[in-house]
């Protein structure tokens, strides 16, 4: 593609939903295994979102060591975890059930008022996860933004700042509930292996435009394009 930037991004493309929850179910477990073998546990972070719904009840099924497997999130909304608006509602309703009850889940949310206040302590706790995070699966919005890191959002140039320490950074959405809480992208690259979850047309076309060169302030999905040192993988069906 002409003024396409020589990412290296692995693209996995199926002709169903279904075909590519198969596959990806698949090979998350795979992943989780060989950590499993090293003996220090597993860990997996995930969104929220309708795209990922399949996925989540596929691995709840799936036979494995979930006692010893770490399951967080790669951002939150900030909102009572009871509200159906909350990532952690999503990941306890369609993932952490059936064999996949056992696992070990650090959710974001906690009691204080608003992320920037709740941001050092949901960090403290994610970070007793397994690092670095054996699996991360983002998902990616029509405008660009991955995790909850959104274009235009206050703190955004900071929060895709290489040289900050991983940590967890307050958000604003552009669409309630617009108050969030987000992994960085020094966080989101602790990581051995990340995959892009991405469904329809015109989720394609914004994968195209976000792997042109340009500003990842404009389309921050981008960030993960331009680095070298974590494989990123976008998994796309209709």
């Amino acid at each position: 593609m002409a003024g396409a930037a020589s990412f290296q991004v692995r693209e996995r493309r199926f002709p169903s939903a279904s075909a590519l929850t198969g596959a990806l179910a698949s090979e998350i477990t795979t992943n989780l295994q060989g950590a499993l073998g090293s003996g220090r546990g597993a860990s997996l972070l995930v969104p929220g979102g309708h795209t990922p719904v399949a996925l989540f009840e596929t691995l709840s099924t799936t036979e494995l060591d979930w006692s010893s497997v770490w399951i967080g999130l790669t951002d939150e909304r900030w909102v009572e975890t009871a509200s159906h608006a909350s990532n952690e509602h999503l990941v306890r309703e369609h993932l952490l059930r059936n064999a996949a009850a056992e696992a070990q889940f650090v959710g974001l949310k906690n009691a204080a008022p608003d992320p920037q206040t709740g941001a050092a302590a949901s960090w403290s706790a994610l970070a007793e996860m397994p690092r670095p995070f054996d699996v991360v699966v983002l998902g990616m919005g029509n405008e660009g933004h991955t995790a909850s890191l959104f274009p235009d959002s206050p703190g955004l140039t900071q929060a895709l700042d290489l040289s900050q320490a991983p940590c967890c950074v307050a958000m604003t959405a552009s669409s309630p509930p617009r108050a969030r809480l987000s992994l960085n992208l020094r966080a989101l690259l602790d990581s051995r292996r990340i995959v892009l979850l991405i469904a329809g047309e015109e989720k394609w076309a914004a994968f195209e435009r976000a792997r042109v060169r340009g500003p990842s302030t404009d389309m921050p999905v981008r960030a993960l394009f331009a680095q070298q040192n974590v494989p990123v993988s976008v998994w796309w069906a209709p």
